[in-house]
């Protein structure tokens, strides 16, 4: 049926959610970038960003989260370790510029399609990647931990690190395209 070589990596596109402590270095990191900033962008607006959280980073989104939160004691040291389950987390944030003619929405899904562009690469370049948001991704502490302007909003992270030797096989059920792609 389909054999290129894009085809094979989209239909076998994967969530790792648990990743080994390896991590790409930035090096490796800014070409996928630059490859993921190819996706479809009306007027070319590039409105997205992302930022690096490696090492202490991801104990400020931690100490972020446990702020945004009601929880404390287990809970609390529970929800603070969440960032530290991948050595890499890239945050990605959409950045919307000002245009009358690309709507915010439009916009955002610049952003997304960015973010998953860049999942596919990572895989492809040997990385476990994962797209993790949550109920704290727009709370105050965490906006504020990451810097965020007036028109921007956080659409998540992608924790990144190594593929376990272990790792089991993706689970994704399949669709019937029949009962997703109609006729106008």
């Amino acid at each position: 049926m389909h054999s290129s070589a894009v085809f094979q990596a989209v239909n076998s596109r994967r969530s790792y959610s648990k990743v080994t402590a390896l991590a790409p270095t930035r090096a490796e990191v800014l070409p996928l970038v630059a490859a993921a900033a190819r996706v479809a962008d009306h007027g070319a607006l590039r409105p997205w960003r992302l930022l690096e959280l490696r090492g202490d980073a991801r104990d400020r989104l931690g100490a972020a989260f446990v702020a945004a939160s009601v929880c404390e004691g287990v809970e609390a040291l529970k929800l603070a370790g969440k960032p530290l389950r991948a050595p890499l987390l890239l945050a990605v944030i959409a950045s919307r510029r000002v245009s009358f003619k690309v709507a915010d929405w439009e916009q955002d899904a610049v952003a997304a399609g960015v973010a998953h562009v860049l999942t596919l690469l990572l895989e492809d370049a040997g990385w476990g990647a994962m797209w993790r948001t949550g109920p704290l991704v727009r709370s105050a502490p965490v906006r504020e931990l990451h810097g965020l302007g007036d028109d921007e909003e956080l659409l998540g992270w992608l924790y990144v690190g190594g593929v376990p030797a272990d790792c089991k096989p993706g689970v994704r059920l399949s669709i019937e395209p029949e009962e997703f792609l109609g006729v106008l």
